[in-house]
């Protein structure tokens, strides 16, 4: 909490960037002897007393106490540093997601919509002069070792980071190193009494939003797309054509764990889908006329089947992609409720190099919805939404949702779907706790799989990449003493085994160490054919084709 002491001064600087932002010419342009003169011969007269006195009605009251500050208080005030102090604590009183970037911090907020970037794989942002994990990366280093959204770090290396006013390039720096080299920070999380503590082994974070493609059988492709970016509806191209030459006619299109990003991918790949003339989304603003997005004829995907898997975490452009094909009757939506975000946000950036991006604009699916859900000013509701649902067993059956009737909409051939809050399924699938025991959730919670599988990796790396693919890499895995490894491992890292539970959670064990170690040598191609064994939601997804 903020000390009383405090409250004017960060009042005043949130009414000083006020000006900065919306008044910035008129105050350039001010002069001291017009503005100023019946408040310097008050001061004249009352000498050191305190005095009180309005401002003309048309006077442009930001502008005039900035010009005020810069000529008349006391010590020389470097207004830049009020700037900088102010601009986040006014942004915060809008939407979750407007957002001011300091330009110390720019790049590696672009980073995952233009490029790549290595390290432990997060997005955050500091409240409350504490570390708050946005978003992991998906298939990065913190989401693999069970990192989450909504998390706090409090230390790094048993250094205290919370509460101590660290700037953000110091945090990096902490967090950043050598591939293969290890980090442990110490997070709180929410309905956690204590800390939990996750050593992290540092690594490239994936180069592109497409994961991977490959077939599934003779007809059915597996497409992943893991953000949007600006070369995601490239890639999204390069891969479609790569099935469609192995004889794909059927695709499952993958957007769990998709937050988002641009906006025009996802509406370049609804194209691809539709036929000419439809509608894929709308936005509109109070400053923003109506501005409606329609598909070509150029699709290439047209006449291919579509299932679109979703989750809680895939927002924003993942479900105008979603919502694009499920408001046009095109394909089925299947998986859990979506995440909620239908704002649209524009990107200026100053002379400084920082940058603002401000919500600009809602938009709507081809039925006219809004899926944005509710928000306020306490940003901590808003993300700990996900929680909820949870909590209130959303995430296990679709009967523990329920939609007001002023969000129900109507397809063009008669189907219901709602606004308000995330896209929902045509078919809802709940999580799958098939194969968890306290043992498996004991060793995935302390990133045991993973590192098991990353020492696992350096010690067979010669025999491992003279494999010529993955049927020969999973023979050889199958040959190997691997899994009775791990948990002599997992012991040796304090998880005493528990045989009974082992057994119950072999399989989903064994697939995901496999699927790990061929991650390290053939990336995402070896990863996601391995995972798909204990993925319940794709193989369920797979038989809707029949």
């Amino acid at each position: 909490m903020t000390p009383k002491k405090n409250i004017l001064p960060l009042i005043f600087s949130m009414l000083l960037i006020t000006g900065i932002l919306i008044g910035n010419w008129y105050g350039s342009n001010y002069s001291k002897s017009n503005t100023f003169p019946s408040i310097l011969n008050k001061l004249k007269q009352s000498g050191d007393k305190e005095i009180s006195f309005s401002l003309l009605p048309r006077t442009n009251k930001v502008s005039t106490i900035l010009s005020y500050i810069e000529n008349e208080y006391v010590d020389t005030v470097d207004i830049s540093v009020l700037t900088e102090a102010a601009i986040p604590p006014l942004v915060e009183k809008l939407d979750p997601h407007s957002i001011y970037i300091p330009a110390r911090e720019l790049q590696k907020f672009n980073e995952p919509l233009t490029g790549n970037f290595s390290g432990i794989g997060i997005q955050f942002n500091m409240i409350n002069d504490t570390i708050a994990i946005i978003n992991t990366i998906p298939n990065g280093p913190s989401e693999i070792v069970g990192i989450h959204a909504g998390d706090r770090i409090i230390l790094v290396d048993d250094s205290l980071v919370a509460g101590q006013n660290i700037n953000s390039d110091n945090i990096v720096k902490m967090l950043k190193g050598l591939k293969g080299t290890t980090v442990k920070v110490s997070i709180a999380r929410r309905n956690e009494k204590e800390l939990l503590e996750f050593e992290i082994t540092r690594d490239d974070i994936p180069l592109y939003s497409v994961d991977v493609a490959y077939m599934i059988n003779s007809e059915t492709g597996y497409l992943k797309i893991s953000t949007f970016a600006q070369t995601t509806y490239n890639e999204f191209i390069e891969g479609i054509n790569k099935l469609h030459e192995e004889g794909m006619t059927k695709l499952i299109l993958d957007l769990r764990g998709n937050g988002g990003g641009l906006m025009d991918p996802a509406i370049h790949i609804a194209d691809q889908f539709l036929s000419e003339g439809k509608l894929i989304v709308y936005t509109q603003g109070k400053s923003r006329p109506k501005h409606e997005f329609r598909s070509t004829a150029k699709g290439i995907c047209k006449e291919d089947e579509v299932i679109i898997l979703i989750d809680e975490f895939s927002a924003s452009a993942s479900e105008i992609l979603a919502g694009a094909l499920q408001d046009n009757d095109r394909g089925t939506i299947v998986g859990r409720r979506s995440f909620g975000k239908g704002l649209v946000q524009e990107q200026i950036e100053f002379k400084d190099g920082s940058a603002l991006r401000l919500t600009i604009a809602r938009y709507y699916t081809p039925t006219g919805r809004s899926i944005q859900k509710p928000y306020d000013e306490n940003k901590e509701d808003y993300y700990s939404d996900i929680h909820n649902r949870f909590i209130n067993h959303e995430f296990e059956n679709s009967d523990s949702i329920h939609f007001a009737d002023s969000l129900k909409y109507i397809t063009p051939e008669g189907k219901t779907v709602y606004g308000g809050g995330g896209i929902m399924p045509d078919i809802f699938i709940g999580i799958d706790t098939t194969g968890t025991s306290p043992y498996f959730n004991r060793v995935r919670n302390l990133g045991l799989i993973y590192r098991f599988a990353f020492d696992f990796t350096d010690k067979h790396r010669s025999n491992l990449m003279e494999m010529e693919d993955l049927s020969s890499l999973v023979k050889y895995l199958d040959k190997s003493s691997y899994f009775n490894d791990f948990i002599s491992y997992a012991k040796d890292k304090g998880v005493n085994p528990n045989y009974r539970e082992i057994e119950i959670s072999r399989i989903i064990i064994s697939s995901q160490l496999k699927a790990y170690i061929a991650r390290n040598i053939m990336d995402n191609d070896g990863f996601y054919p391995i995972i798909r064994d204990v993925d319940l939601t794709l193989l369920d997804a797979e038989k809707m084709f029949d």
